[in-house]
């Protein structure tokens, strides 16, 4: 299942430059220096591997809760369907309901602190933009943020979601040096085919809560035996 983190970030990462590209285009890097260049770029990286990480981590500890209430299983399944309900339900329907206020403000107060950093060329600008670039509302971190929380593990959460980052790594360092390079009909074509993959993601949670003891895809739940022997002394 981790895989599948590294290749929805793969996947998703021409999502991203659409959504978060904006950012990586006006990141202040030192253009004259290719050291530099490539060093700021890298901590602008470190940033949001480390808000993912983070993020990865607290859904992990929400996991690991229902995982001690019994019912990791039937959370895979759930996550499974979410993700694909999410592909089929229309975005300007969810959009439109009062929940999604509060997100809103978070996004006005994350874009306030982006526009301070991205005026300032300092190394810890950089990791400054990358960490709240990291807490942006996308729908693809979503979906990661889900696998995540599947994991039922706040160390694999974390390790989940880095994997997911690392996934969109090339695409947008490519944004910062050869913005012009990407063709956006090809950006079209591949955003199409990633609902496509979320629903098979989604549907491979379902599988693994199933626990129909397919190897490595839906392995059979441990069953806890009691023993009935008693011992004589």
């Amino acid at each position: 299942m981790a895989l599948s983190a590294l290749i929805l970030g793969l996947m998703g990462s021409l999502h991203c430059i659409g959504m978060c590209g904006p950012i990586a285009f006006m990141l202040p890097v030192n253009r004259k220096s290719n050291y530099k260049k490539a060093l700021q770029v890298s901590i602008y990286h470190f940033g949001r591997l480390l808000a993912y990480g983070t993020i990865g981590m607290v859904f992990g500890f929400i996991g690991k809760g229902l995982y001690i209430f019994g019912i990791q299983q039937k959370l895979s399944i759930l996550i499974g369907i979410i993700m694909i309900a999410l592909v089929l339900i229309p975005f300007v329907k969810l959009s439109s309901l009062s929940i999604s206020k509060p997100i809103y403000r978070i996004i006005s107060t994350l874009k306030d602190k982006l526009g301070f950093a991205l005026k300032r060329k300092s190394n810890d600008a950089f990791l400054t933009i990358g960490f709240f670039n990291g807490f942006l509302p996308c729908g693809l971190v979503y979906m990661a943020l889900l696998g995540a929380m599947a994991m039922a593990n706040p160390i694999q959460g974390s390790f989940y979601m880095v994997l997911f980052g690392l996934g969109t790594v090339p695409l947008m360092t490519m944004a910062v040096y050869f913005s012009s390079a990407i063709k956006q009909t090809t950006m079209r074509k591949v955003k199409k085919l990633i609902p496509v993959f979320i629903v098979i993601i989604g549907i491979l949670f379902i599988l693994r809560g199933l626990g129909l003891g397919i190897p490595y895809v839906s392995p059979q739940a441990a069953k806890e035996v009691v023993s009935t022997e008693l011992e004589c002394h």
